[in-house]
């Protein structure tokens, strides 16, 4: 009976478990089962935790019982934190990060630490897409993204400093949130850039993101995804990376399907300050990167991978008046897109250039997500799109600090066009645009 609920959603699942169909041990033992499982192809898990002392509780947590897993920058009292590399301490850490700590608060139940790229830059890890193995998860919340792509887990905990979680979550189907850098403690958190680094969270849908965000943060989640007024801007990337056939396809659709949300559009027309954001973001992440791990790479540099030696030798060359100078500009470009979007205005645009390219190929470029990170927006990306041959395409929306549930309640809606306009038709063609409805 409990394999039945593996496919529930967070919501239904917490319920089952308050109610006592099912208890928050039967369940966690259903999701190791799922685990092991798949994990012989997936490698999509660094250690896994001890399930024997799961207790029920009888206050009615939020999250009580459900599954989650938390990427290997994140401490996790109990289990080392080796971030990908051979040169961290293999010791398990002696406290949970603040936001495990939170989960933790809410019922979760930690299942294990799931594999990052190497200090979350771009040195793969051994995860396979679990859509099409030879192909890659993204970076570096790698094993978050394909452990809740392949259904085998409820949530996880992910992290972003350039497109850490967006792109994992285009390739691998899953839905994804990143919070603004500097809104939640990062404390247990080991990043590379203070100013970039970012929490973020990975589900099976954005209806089960918004329980776990609402809980998270400590309010109500809404039953239903309200109608709220909305001023979109598309943005199709274009300026920042060539878009592949299949992203150029859905983004077509895109005004059509807003228009059945009966939300105004407009194209996003400020190339000019996301090219030169872009640009920015790479100066300061490569110089606060080389900071935070001056020491790492004086001492281990042989050991750290080429990507990462690249990034750490180039930033330890930018001055600081570039830098103070990147985060002048950034404040002004804030300043202007806040003029621009004004109360209601949200961006749309490709969470990635392309579905996910071969594994031999590296993770990605992060460049459709960096302009929106050194500005400290929350990001959310909505699955349900694919290609014809049924690969994930994701979309991002982009919004202002405090609009973050704004984003939520529209990648609801978004998606629940999205999956039925695939179930509909293969290739996104308007004819069958007159059968959707929300």
């Amino acid at each position: 009976m409990t394999s039945t609920f593996r496919n529930k959603s967070i919501s239904e699942q917490v319920h089952a478990i308050q109610t006592g169909t099912i208890s928050s041990a039967e369940l966690a033992a259903v999701v190791r089962t799922d685990i092991i499982r798949y994990e012989k192809n997936l490698h999509a898990w660094v250690e896994l935790s001890e399930l024997e002392d799961i207790k029920p509780d009888n206050n009615l947590r939020p999250l009580e019982g459900i599954s989650i897993g938390i990427k290997d920058i994140i401490d996790v009292a109990g289990l080392p934190t080796r971030c990908g590399s051979s040169i961290t301490p293999s010791s398990p850490a002696s406290t949970d990060a603040d936001c495990v700590a939170r989960v933790r608060e809410l019922g979760a139940i930690i299942q294990g630490k799931t594999v990052t790229t190497e200090f979350g830059y771009f040195s793969p890890g051994p995860t396979k897409n679990p859509w099409r193995h030879s192909l890659t998860p993204g970076g570096s919340s790698s094993g978050s993204a394909a452990a809740v792509g392949a259904n085998t887990i409820q949530v996880a905990l992910g992290t972003q400093t350039a497109g850490s979680l967006t792109r994992p979550a285009s390739f691998c189907g899953a839905a994804g949130m990143i919070l603004p850098p500097g809104s939640t403690s990062m404390l247990g958190v080991h990043g590379l850039s203070h100013t970039l680094d970012s929490l973020g969270f990975l589900t099976r849908s954005t209806a089960d993101l918004d329980t776990f965000y609402s809980a998270f943060v400590g309010i109500e989640p809404d039953t239903d995804p309200k109608t709220e007024s909305l001023e979109i801007r598309i943005w199709d990337g274009s300026d920042i990376l060539p878009l592949s056939p299949q992203m150029h396809g859905l983004l077509s659709e895109l005004p059509p399907l807003i228009n059945k949300l009966g939300i105004s559009y407009a194209p996003l027309e400020w190339s000019d300050h996301i090219q030169t954001l872009t640009e920015d973001h790479r100066t300061v992440m490569g110089y606060e990167a080389a900071k935070t791990m001056a020491q790492a790479f004086t001492e281990h540099k042989e050991q750290l991978s080429p990507q990462l030696q690249e990034l750490l030798s180039n930033g330890a060359t930018i001055n600081e008046q570039d830098y103070r100078e990147a985060l002048i500009r950034t404040k002004s470009s804030r300043l202007s897109l806040e003029r621009l979007l004004g109360v209601n205005g949200v961006i749309i645009g490709p969470a990635a250039a392309s579905p996910a390219p071969e594994y031999t190929s590296g993770t990605g470029s992060p460049d459709l997500s960096r302009a929106w990170q050194l500005l400290g927006l929350p990001v959310v990306i909505v699955p349900g799109a694919k290609t014809t041959t049924g690969l994930p395409l994701g979309l991002q929306i982009i919004g202002l600090p405090g609009t973050e549930k704004k984003l939520l309640n529209l990648s609801r809606r978004l998606e629940f066009l999205l999956r039925r306009f695939h179930s509909l038709s293969e290739a996104f063609t308007s004819p069958t645009l007159k059968d959707l409805t929300w």
